[in-house]
């Protein structure tokens, strides 16, 4: 048998390393007390579907909803909403070692010039524990610890990233060049005047982060000569073991046709010295052209 008629599934996009979706959370409930004021409470009814609400409203279903775990207490959940005007997503990081959580709220087609674009809300809360009192400290929050790094990312056999954490508001990307699902991505950023685009970075737990980014530069710029429009990727990144899960939500369009994307994804990664690559050393400190 050739193994190579399997390693060539997915291999040209981020799903060929996702891992098995997680149903630990299956039968569980839980309340978040979130700082903005309100409550919300998420009930995992089985393996595809769950209840959410805000304390006072009716509960509202979602389903084929994305798990997955970055270490052994903490769960990366996403769904999107239904019978809503615009598409929404929410994801959650749910930390149950520290009672901790934080939401992304991601809405399509906010912005009425750009009607792909998303503009990524975070908020950070608590986790409801009988017994035990919510304090209003600590939270998970934003963060500067990941600045001045460079990860190489690897999504599959033929798909790898370069990430380069120069600031806390914005990112870059490169593309191996020797991979050949980067010929397209390399083609798209060279029409751009650069690769930076908006990001958050939040501070989970020790080595534990969130990284969330938003394709919008590109989605201003080029018009609809992407087919990814202005989607939003939110990475859990465990640096102990330098892995991470994540999920993609937004619009692609190709030949005509569009898809609704809600997908996970997952990668290994390798943290690269800067000082042997003169190129991506540059990409550090290289000013930024969206920003006076």
């Amino acid at each position: 048998m050739d193994l190579r008629k399997y390693n060539s599934y997915g291999a040209r996009n981020i799903g060929q390393y996702s891992q098995p979706q997680n149903y630990e959370l299956e039968g569980k409930e839980f309340e978040f007390l979130m700082d903005d004021g309100y409550e919300y409470t998420l009930r995992f009814i089985d393996k595809a579907t769950l209840e959410w609400c805000i304390k006072g409203e009716q509960p509202r279903k979602a389903v084929d909803y994305l798990c997955n775990k970055g270490d052994e207490t903490t769960y990366l959940v996403s769904y999107e909403l239904v019978n809503t005007e615009k598409r929404a997503n929410h994801t959650w990081a749910i930390d149950l070692e520290n009672r901790l959580v934080t939401r992304v709220l991601s809405v399509v087609g906010e912005n009425p010039k750009f009607e792909y674009l998303i503009t990524p809300k975070y908020e950070f809360g608590a986790i409801k524990h009988e017994g035990a009192e919510v304090k209003s400290y600590p939270r998970h929050g934003f963060t500067s610890d990941l600045v001045g790094n460079i990860v190489q990312w690897r999504y599959g056999s033929e798909m790898e990233t370069v990430h380069v954490y120069y600031c806390t508001d914005f990112y870059r990307i490169t593309y191996p060049s020797e991979k050949a699902a980067s010929q397209e991505f390399n083609e798209t950023l060279a029409k751009l005047p650069s690769s930076d685009e908006p990001t958050a970075y939040i501070k989970i737990k020790d080595g534990m982060y969130l990284f969330s980014l938003t394709e919008a530069n590109a989605e201003k710029v080029l018009k609809g000569e992407f087919t990814f429009r202005s989607n939003t990727m939110v990475f859990l990144q465990n640096y102990k073991r330098v892995f991470l899960i994540g999920r993609a939500f937004g619009t692609v369009v190709a030949d005509g046709n569009t898809t609704l994307l809600h997908t996970p994804f997952s990668a290994y990664g390798r943290v690269l010295d800067p000082a042997e690559d003169e190129r991506l050393a540059q990409m550090l400190t290289a000013p930024n052209p969206y920003i006076v």
